[in-house]
């Protein structure tokens, strides 16, 4: 009989190996669905090999992530119970004061969390909110934390001005396929979604971009998505994959859930085609067994959110997640880890660390 999962798997070592001694694989929509469509256990033992040659597979990036602005965003998309087109039953708020944000964040810093993550519910950002999202960054760059924000579309001016006060990431997840990305957005493009990610890359600041799994997509849509990702002319440093949390009032409320398999078979997937990305375990965990969080683990997920508050949703519980990373083995990686020996290469991450060694409330500045 004609094996299809070990000829993939074949070619697959091929792509690997000339990526290695050459430049990284761009993938075709045919063999990204090659990929996605190999035998389970063929698919997680390609991504578990992989996750090896990039990454300790014993460790995890925990972020911590806080709605600085909460509700009233003009924008359509489909799930966003902050969207001022439903009945969702959240109400808008105003930015929150600097010094909160900044308070909020030495306390993730000193539970664990490595990366601080903002997120405000805009279009994009107001002339006139720029310098208090500015002195957030800096205030939480002198916590010696990573810095992340999503504030929707950004141009070339704010994004340097973002990169100029220290920002090291910037979400803006592209949802899912362009082909399904108008069931589920109208009021912004899939191109306008593009248009970002390359002013965010243009001003040196890092690219925290992937999608959600719910949205009435089927596998091709998934398999589209991380390609567009994969083939970006370069990868997302972070993919955060989350699963749909249906809200009532939004026009997803009533998605069907995704299947546990499937999830872990883009897990899997986005994985192999960004094999030096951080895949990150995002929305949705709520609803997941440990097992299934371990076999995404498995699969090459290696960072996730902390703290019982998602923006606006539910997320499990801190000593909840501490007992399944414990375990599972799982350690936490260090503030600027990325691959396996970076913690002990950096020498300016062993300065900060020493600092806070001796007192965790000293501000360590960057």
């Amino acid at each position: 009989m004609f094996d299809i999962g070990a000829e993939v798997t074949a070619m697959l070592q091929t792509d690997l190996s000339s990526e290695t001694a050459t430049s990284r694989k761009l993938w075709s929509a045919e063999d990204a669905r090659a990929l996605f469509e190999l035998p389970f256990m063929d698919l997680l033992f390609q991504a578990q090999t992989v996750h090896r040659q990039n990454f300790d597979p014993n460790r995890v990036q925990m972020s911590r992530l806080l709605s600085i602005k909460t509700g009233g965003c003009p924008e359509d998309c489909g799930y966003c119970s902050q969207s001022a087109r439903y009945d969702s039953g959240l109400s808008a708020s105003k930015l929150l004061e600097v010094e909160r944000v900044i308070a909020e964040a030495r306390r993730a810093r000193d539970a664990g969390a490595t990366r601080y993550c903002m997120g405000a519910a805009w279009r994009s950002p107001k002339g006139r909110d720029m310098a208090q999202v500015l002195a957030m960054v800096e205030g939480v760059k002198a916590l010696g934390m990573e810095t992340c924000m999503t504030l929707g579309m950004l141009d070339g001016d704010q994004a340097q001005r973002l990169k100029s006060a220290g920002l090291d990431y910037y979400n803006h997840n592209i949802d899912t396929s362009e082909a399904h990305y108008d069931n589920v957005v109208t009021t912004r493009s899939f191109a306008d979604r593009l248009a970002t990610l390359q002013n965010v890359r243009d001003s040196g600041i890092k690219v925290c971009s992937g999608g959600i799994l719910g949205l009435g997509e089927g596998n091709q849509d998934r398999v589209d998505m991380l390609a567009t990702l994969a083939n970006l002319p370069e990868p997302p440093e972070s993919v955060p994959i989350n699963m749909l949390i249906p809200v009532e009032g939004t026009p997803l409320a009533g998605a069907a859930p995704v299947d546990p398999i499937e999830f872990v078979r883009t897990i899997a997937t986005a994985r192999i085609m960004m094999p030096k990305s951080h895949v990150r375990l995002s929305a949705g965990r709520t609803d997941m067994s440990d097992e299934m969080q371990a076999l995404c683990f498995f699969a090459g997920a290696n960072s996730i959110f902390v703290g019982d508050t998602l923006l606006t949703k539910a997320n499990p519980a801190e000593d909840s997640d501490m007992r399944l990373l414990a375990r599972l083995g799982l350690q936490p990686m260090q503030a600027h880890e990325h691959f396996a020996d970076d913690a002990e290469t950096d020498p300016a991450e062993a300065r900060r660390q020493a600092v806070r060694a001796v007192d965790p409330a000293i501000p360590v500045l960057r």
